[in-house]
């Protein structure tokens, strides 16, 4: 039996088992004991496949750009960062910004503002947009991410990729999404479109937001994998993937506000098969981008 059939008939064999994802486990793990990550095969393997939770932090820094590739300066790099959190920790505390009181995602909204040089001049002053989106991201890293050192960063630099690498293609999100449910149900973006509900869709929820406070972090990682590695185009495929899901529910509604109303919280115990059925989407309609928006 030849490497590549064995291979095949061991990855079979663990899936009926219940082990799926042993050869990609062990495939990531290679990747990582090289002494110079390749941040290219890195992107690629999370494109093809969900990452295991013991190794998503580190792969998540490494394409985020937090740590460099070279594994010798990884304790080094993360102690500078590790001193910058504390330092930026201890300004805010100074002036008064966060106290032991504040909410953890709170403090790392000021930790960003500061850094940006957007701290606001009281912590009584509303939220801006952006503020919002950033607070509801580091929500959902909050319960992903254990280190707090790390969350942080990864949020930080999460949002700072939304903002950068993804800021002209995050507004044409909305017309791929009309064009694919047009492909995949026609009638259902019909419906849509007689009840005026197509331009007052949770766009800000599933795009900018990146579906932060919609799914369940279990499943958002997931899809935040392929965004983190390079494709913000998955955020469409699982708009689309919700509304074939929910495609009754949604039909039975005549109104605009009741359709948002709905989409805005929807049941969560769908979530992994939502996920699951949109990544399959994507790969239908797009094959397996590695650095496509």
């Amino acid at each position: 039996m030849t490497d590549d059939s064995q291979r095949n008939f061991r990855s079979v064999y663990y899936e009926k088992v219940g082990f799926r994802g042993v050869e990609e486990k062990k495939s990531l793990e290679i990747l990582l004991k090289d002494d110079r990550l390749d941040i290219e095969k890195l992107c690629t393997f999370s494109q093809r496949f969900p990452l295991p939770s013991m190794y998503r932090a580190l792969v998540w820094k490494a394409l985020l750009g937090i740590l460099p590739p070279h594994h010798d300066t990884h304790t080094q790099v993360m102690a500078y960062r590790k001193d910058q959190y504390r330092d930026i920790l201890h300004a805010l505390t100074v002036v008064r910004f966060i106290s032991d009181a504040t909410p953890q995602a709170e403090v790392y909204l000021r930790m960003y503002q500061l850094e940006s040089g957007k701290l606001p001049r009281s912590p009584s002053f509303p939220l801006e947009p952006e503020d919002e989106v950033f607070l509801a991201i580091a929500k959902a890293m909050e319960e992903m991410v254990e280190d707090s050192v790390d969350c942080y960063w990864i949020s930080r630099c999460f949002v700072k990729q939304l903002n950068n690498k993804y800021r002209d293609a995050l507004p044409q999100l909305p017309k791929a999404f009309e064009q694919y449910l047009n492909l995949e149900d026609s009638r259902l973006l019909s419906h849509l479109k007689t009840c005026s509900a197509v331009s007052k869709l949770p766009y800000d929820l599933w795009f900018r937001r990146c579906f932060a406070g919609c799914l369940p972090e279990s499943s958002l990682q997931r899809v935040w994998d392929k965004v983190v590695s390079g494709s913000c185009k998955i955020l469409v495929f699982v708009a689309v993937e919700i509304l074939l899901t929910f495609k009754i529910k949604v039909m039975a509604l005549n109104s605009a506000e009741k359709i948002t109303k709905f989409l805005e919280n929807i049941p969560q115990d769908s979530s992994d098969a939502i996920v699951s059925k949109a990544i399959d989407l994507w790969h239908k309609h797009c094959g397996t981008p590695v650095h496509s928006a």
